[in-house]
């Protein structure tokens, strides 16, 4: 029996509970026919991704695959569970998110640090949820800005697309200047700048920022029970995703997951 036979034989089993990070998914994907599964490229598996977005995706030109970070990691882990070699495309986050790139063809998933949504399940399958996420607002250490009310008159940056950029539409005060931006890479330079007052995005992200520079705090974190999953066409490779959500369960259990969580998130 082949590598591939296997995983997808165990697929067929109860489904599993996802222990670790907070996260519990059942995983209700059927059984498929190990022929069936495809890559854009043969050989390959294809990841787009919005990077920089660090700790999940960053440039590493010390790492084989010239980024690293927790979805790159891991996506590499899969990808070796299914024997494929994994590439990884850089794209923007709102065609990923929309389903356009995946529609175009241009990799077989994204892993990008996506809140599973149901407005985003219209255009995308996702995979079993393997992050739980939250929001945060982050601003520069001596602002006087210590909650979101206090946005008023202010600039506050999201990046276009975002569960951050929804939070904040709907919570943040009258007067709060949302300002969007394609990208953290770009968002991050413009508070350094004094370009924008503050940061409204996933709290791993500013978080992370914050441990880089000292000259930056977060004031306030949101529960929004947010789970990061795996995105792929909707209908477009029911047996990749199959698949991808095994390996997801082996890398789980056999501790590899906690290995790569612990790398980033301690």
């Amino acid at each position: 029996m082949t590598r591939m036979m296997k995983i997808m034989a165990g697929i067929a089993g109860a489904a599993l509970l996802l222990s670790g990070c907070g996260t519990k998914v059942e995983d209700d994907t059927t059984p498929a026919d190990p022929d069936a599964i495809t890559t854009v490229v043969d050989g390959k598996l294809t990841m787009c991704s919005d990077i920089p977005f660090p700790p999940f995706e960053v440039e590493d030109s010390a790492a084989p695959l010239g980024y690293s970070g927790f979805d790159v990691d891991l996506m590499n882990a899969i990808a070796g569970i299914l024997e494929l070699e994994l590439v990884v495309v850089v794209s923007d986050f709102d065609a990923l998110q929309s389903g356009v790139t995946l529609a175009n063809g241009q990799c077989d998933l994204a892993a990008s640090a996506m809140t599973i949504t149901e407005k985003r399940k219209e255009n995308i399958d996702f995979s079993d949820a393997y992050y739980d996420s939250l929001q945060s607002l982050m601003v520069p250490a001596n602002s006087e800005i210590t909650s979101i009310a206090d946005l008023a008159g202010k600039r506050v940056g999201v990046q276009a697309g975002t569960t951050g950029e929804n939070y904040t539409e709907e919570n943040a005060p009258e007067g709060a200047d949302i300002v969007s931006f394609p990208d953290d890479g770009v968002m991050w330079p413009a508070i350094q700048a004094g370009q924008i007052d503050a940061i409204l995005q996933d709290y791993p992200v500013n978080n992370q920022h914050v441990k880089d520079d000292a000259g930056y705090k977060i004031v306030e974190r949101y529960e929004t029970d947010e789970q990061y999953g795996f995105a792929m066409l909707k209908g477009g490779n029911p047996a990749l995703l199959a698949a991808i959500n095994s390996a997801l369960g082996e890398l789980r259990a056999n501790g590899t997951y906690q290995e790569i969580y612990d790398r980033y998130f301690g």
